[in-house]
């Protein structure tokens, strides 16, 4: 069981991976927001993440692009700690390496991603092969 949330801890999330991983899968997103904010994203398919929000009226759901993903921004902290995506009534998640907590880095498989160029259709059969197909909101 990872922890993590944004810095002033309005968003928290628990991520339960199917098993203890060996490695932890870590892309680091090359689109310009993702560069900008530093963002590195893990998920499983067999994994399930909580998500506590404080305060719902301090959260941002930001898209752009295609607008088939929500960044989910803390407006008093400015960290983005996960990102969503509704794909036929099917809620799926990433969340951001950097906002898990205690987590040994070593356990960090980073790897370069582009998604430059993907179709919409390619990228949301990606999503329900590699997001986190079990997102609970409390």
């Amino acid at each position: 069981m990872l922890q993590g949330g944004c810095h002033c801890r309005n968003i928290r999330f628990t991520l339960d991976w199917p098993a203890q991983p060996a490695q932890i899968p870590a892309r680091e997103c090359d689109c310009t927001f993702c560069r900008k904010h530093g963002g590195v994203w893990t998920g499983c398919a067999g994994a399930v993440v909580t998500v506590t929000v404080r305060d719902p009226s301090l959260v941002h759901a930001y898209a752009f692009g295609t607008r088939t993903a929500d960044f989910h921004v803390c407006r008093v902290c400015g960290v983005v700690p996960l990102v969503t995506s509704r794909i036929a009534d099917q809620l799926y998640a990433v969340v951001s390496v950097n906002a898990l907590e205690g987590l040994d880095p070593k356990l960090l498989d980073r790897a370069a991603a582009s998604f430059e160029g993907e179709t919409e259709v390619v990228r949301l059969a990606r999503r329900r092969r590699n997001w986190i197909p079990d997102v609970r909101f409390i």
